[in-house]
C-alpha cells in the first residue's frame, strides 16, 4: 500500500483484490515486489521505507535485521534505507490480547530522471 500510494497508483486492494481466489495464501513479499515493479514502470524509484509493527508478541527486536534485509531486497534499496520497529499496544484491545497484530508502512519514492 505504501509503495502504490506514494506513486499514485491506487492501493493494494485494487492490485490484489481479496475476492480473487488465486491470491489465497499469496506470498506477501512477491506482492511487494510486484507493487515495486509497477511503481518502477510508472517512473518511480523507492528511496526508503519505515515500518511499524504493533504487537505484544513476538517481540520484533530479534527479527528486525532479517525483516529489514528481506524488505530491502524486495524494495530494491539498501538495508540502511529500511527501518523496522516494534511497538506494543500496552495490552489494550485485540492486539493487546494477542489476537493479532497491525503493521503500518510509509515509503518515500522519487521520480526517476526522464520519467
Amino acid at each position: 500500500d505504501a509503495v502504490l500510494g506514494a506513486a499514485g497508483l491506487g492501493d493494494i486492494g485494487e492490485m490484489f483484490p481479496d475476492t480473487d481466489p488465486s491470491l489465497r495464501g499469496a506470498d506477501s513479499m512477491e506482492m511487494l515486489r510486484a507493487a515495486v515493479a509497477r511503481a518502477q514502470g510508472a517512473g518511480f524509484a523507492v528511496v526508503n521505507a519505515d515500518v511499524v509493527v504493533v504487537t505484544e508478541t513476538p517481540r520484533i527486536g530479534p527479527y528486525r535485521d532479517a525483516m529489514r534485509a528481506a524488505l530491502a531486497e524486495a524494495l530494491g534499496v539498501g538495508m540502511a534505507d529500511v527501518n523496522v520497529k516494534g511497538k506494543s499496544n500496552e495490552r489494550m484491545g485485540w492486539i493487546g490480547r494477542g489476537e493479532g497484530l497491525a503493521c503500518m508502512a510509509t515509503a518515500i519514492l522519487a521520480r526517476r530522471a526522464g520519467a
